[in-house]
């Protein structure tokens, strides 16, 4: 009996050049996938280039230009085929209470974390169908499950990339492509660093921060290496899941926070009912 090969996967990554998406690329090549590597400052990528150059092709991209998102995957389509699996992947931060955010914060925000999101999606989606087949990986949060005070609009933008997710997976599945949300646990990884932008914060909510800084002091990202792997298998997978929660433990505070929603329902259910 011979031991199981995965195959060979065409990935078209965003976000490649650090964290999650950089352990991605980097676990991709080396089991021998070819990888188009997306990001705003693809020079991180630069060593993978010269040990993978046959491939990997790194793009400089901005994902919130939907013509510069679409030119990319035309190239993409040209130099390794049609992607097997398209992680969506790219995103920003943003850190402050709701009152706090400015108009420009929010659609810059938006911008990138759903915008961005939906524009590689309508990108790939007719090579995809065109072939029959495809997965596309969007990386949303565990916040969609239960917004979160100074990070509403992080939550938000991935709330809406979820439920887009929802009704994009009903639409493509007869065309044999398959979506699944990934929801990660913390990683440790520039996007709080980086990739945050904050909020002129507002005297009033001081309180509120001292209260959510001690309760975030004794919190430790995880290398997101560990995740490279988990998403690797999800790939290879002959029927994905619609969502995979990574980390055990934020698997589980996401199963509390479902089962809370449903008492809530529950207890107001005759209440509900008086508006039939």
């Amino acid at each position: 009996m011979t031991a199981h090969t995965p195959p060979s996967h065409v990935w078209f990554v965003t976000g490649a050049s650090r964290g999650l998406g950089r352990a991605v690329t980097e676990a991709a090549l080396e089991r021998g996938d070819r990888v188009v590597g997306a990001a705003r400052d693809v020079t991180p990528l630069d060593g993978l280039a010269e040990r993978y150059e046959d491939r990997l092709l790194a793009l400089p991209l901005d994902v919130s230009d939907r013509a510069a998102v679409f030119s990319a995957v035309r190239r993409a389509v040209d130099a390794f085929g049609c992607p097997d699996v398209v992680l969506n992947n790219a995103g920003r931060f943003l850190l402050g209470m709701v009152e706090e955010t400015t108009e420009q914060q929010a659609r810059e925000h938006l911008d990138v974390n759903f915008f961005g999101a939906l524009w590689v999606v309508q990108a790939v989606l007719p090579h995809l169908r065109a072939r029959g087949s495809g997965r596309i990986i969007q990386v949303t949060t565990t916040a969609p499950f239960g917004g979160f005070a100074s990070v509403g609009l992080y939550g938000a933008g991935k709330a809406a990339l979820d439920s887009v997710g929802e009704a994009l997976a009903m639409e493509v599945e007869p065309f044999g492509i398959r979506v699944t949300m990934v929801q990660p646990r913390g990683y440790a990884t520039e996007l709080f660093t980086r990739g945050a932008t904050l909020t002129k914060e507002k005297a009033e909510y001081a309180p509120l921060r001292a209260r959510l800084t001690e309760m975030w002091s004794g919190v430790e990202d995880a290398d997101s290496a560990k995740a490279a792997p988990v998403l690797l298998a999800l790939a290879d997978m002959a029927d994905p899941p619609r969502r995979l929660v990574l980390g055990g433990a934020a698997n589980a505070q996401v199963r509390q926070i479902l089962l809370l929603r449903a008492e809530g329902y529950a207890r107001t259910g005759a209440l509900s009912a008086r508006a039939d």
